[in-house]
């Protein structure tokens, strides 16, 4: 049974073999591939060591202390690959993994759509079988609200391919090609400024009989298993790769990787509140000695910790190998009410300067950014109420809401 000091050992051992900066990045990242520790705790016949998720720590900080570059990991190419990794065959693990690890290929989660954001099994983009001799299926519909549709390789696609089953029943998952004729990505501007977000249309896209995952009609399921880890990944805890000026061709390399992949999440922060900004900013402001502000401080510190506490139990548990379950939707909701007690603070702090952009404004225009992204919150990856509901059902055992959309999904009135 490997030991924490044997580990460290272990991959401090084979950082000094194999690592080296004057090397191209994808070079690099097929030997950590190859090796396993890129993902440890990966099945070993898929790119991994089968370590204990608790000593994964361990490799991170040998990493971190090498100033090793790890695998690629930025964007939705984490949930497509513990997707594939639960539900994909050998051959779609095979085909995709790899690229998943080494950047190759970049990702996109098409899920929601204009008449189904929270009501997810409500999609209405179809997936019909061809009936040419290439069977496979062909897409119409449209998709909303796709973070880095604009530059995905691949799409995690949740389409209908049963209208005569009920709503959950008769959805089906596929890996669509992103490059295809018949898939046209148009970018959303955001009210914030930014453009993270697109509207994805399909006019008889095309998805072979080898990329559909799972079986037809357990679309719902495997989506689920996206959302956890998508949930998961809300909790507060979640960091985003930065930037090391350091030289060599390895970081060179990374560095450019970096700036397109991350150019959609930037305003990330600004959505979680940036609580690490209200002690300066209160002290700066003077309203430090204002009781009131005080105590909502102090409510919103309380929160934060809390919800720190909350996420890094259900880390623990991760660690412990336990599956997915009901705590990313804790996380999730708990990193919402933070969210929106920041934004209530930054305004107490600020008052009406809260509102100006440009740069004499506080912050260069940060809090207002801050009050007009911190919404989304309560939105992206399913609403607050969702959480609710979640929450209530598989957490506190209450009994579910009476339905009105039971039956063959083409008899259910939708919008």
């Amino acid at each position: 049974m490997p030991t924490e000091s044997s580990i460290r050992q272990e991959v401090r051992s084979w950082l000094e073999q194999n690592w080296s900066p004057d090397q191209p990045l994808v070079a690099w990242r097929n030997t950590l591939a190859d090796s396993g520790w890129g993902m440890p705790a990966w099945p070993s016949e898929w790119y991994g060591r089968d370590l204990e998720q608790a000593l994964v720590p361990v490799v991170d900080e040998e990493f971190a202390r090498a100033n090793a570059v790890g695998v690629a990991r930025t964007g939705v190419r984490h949930l497509a690959a513990s997707t594939l990794l639960e539900h994909g065959n050998d051959e779609q693990k095979q085909r995709f993994l790899r690229r998943i690890l080494t950047g190759e290929d970049n990702w996109c989660q098409l899920f929601s759509e204009p008449g189904s954001g929270s009501d997810l099994a409500g999609a209405t983009s179809r997936a019909d079988t061809n009936d040419d001799s290439n069977g496979g299926w062909t897409v119409n519909g449209q998709k909303v609200w796709t973070t880095s549709a604009h530059h995905a390789d691949y799409g995690l696609l949740l389409a209908r391919t049963d209208w005569d089953q009920p709503k959950h029943q008769g959805l089906s998952y596929f890996i669509l090609d992103m490059h295809q004729e018949g898939v046209e990505v148009s970018p959303l501007k955001q009210m914030n400024g930014h453009a993270s977000f697109n509207q994805v249309f399909f006019t008889n896209a095309f998805v072979p009989p080898e990329n559909r995952v799972g079986v037809a009609g357990q679309g719902w399921q495997i989506a689920m298993t996206t959302l956890m880890h998508e949930r998961r990944g809300a909790d507060g805890l979640r960091s985003y790769a930065r930037e090391r000026d350091l030289p060599g061709q390895v970081y060179e390399e990374e560095r450019v990787e970096l700036v397109h992949a991350n150019e959609p999440y930037k305003w990330y922060p600004q959505r979680a509140g940036r609580v690490d900004l209200v002690m300066d900013r209160a002290a700066e402001t003077g309203r430090i000695d204002d009781p009131s502000v005080r105590q909502e401080i102090a409510r919103l510190l309380i929160r934060a910790r809390s919800s720190e506490w909350t996420a890094r139990r259900a880390r623990a548990a991760q660690e412990k190998g336990r599956p997915q379950g009901p705590e990313g939707s804790l996380g999730k909701l708990a990193s919402s009410h933070v969210a929106r007690q920041a934004s209530h603070v930054h305004t107490l702090i600020s008052g009406a300067d809260a509102l100006l952009g440009g740069t004499d404004s506080p912050r260069d225009g940060m809090i207002a950014e801050i009050l007009i992204s911190v919404p989304a919150t309560s939105i992206a990856g399913g609403t607050d109420e969702i959480q609710h509901n979640i929450i209530a059902e598989r957490v506190l055992g209450l009994p579910k809401e009476p339905r009105m959309d039971t039956g063959p999904f083409r008899d259910v009135k939708r919008n």
